[in-house]
């Protein structure tokens, strides 16, 4: 099924339909990451903002894009946490956000992963 999120959709919806559009490895992907960031946070928010999904708790925590060869977890405040697993190896260079390629067939560190979405958690609380 090739579903396109549509205007009268709720961002939660969107992010259904975003995951749906993919055949291959990419939807499971995404889905995952999202499974991943609801147990990290059942409280999160989701929303649709730039055409893709984004999760927020108090301020933006990270957004999920779906690219050829990656799904791309960028999280807006990653230069300011802790990453003792070494999860960020995307945006590097950036002074503010980090990210976290995945590709086809990797598999992803759930405890570490889930970590980084409660540290930002804590860094947007933090204020």
């Amino acid at each position: 099924m090739n579903k396109t999120p549509t205007k009268g959709e709720n961002p939660s919806q969107k992010i259904d339909a975003r995951i749906a559009e993919f055949s291959d490895w990419r939807g499971p992907m995404l889905a995952r990451v999202r499974a991943l960031i609801k147990q990290a946070d059942p409280k999160v928010v989701e929303e649709w903002k730039w055409n893709i999904p984004v999760w927020s708790h108090d301020g933006l925590i990270c957004t999920g894009e779906t690219y050829k060869k990656v799904v791309k977890v960028t999280f807006a405040k990653g230069a300011s946490l802790d990453d003792p697993t070494q999860m960020f190896n995307s945006s590097l260079e950036g002074r503010v956000r980090r990210a976290i390629d995945f590709s086809e067939g990797e598999k992803i560190d759930a405890t570490a992963f889930k970590a980084l979405v409660r540290a930002a958690i804590k860094l947007n609380t933090s204020k």
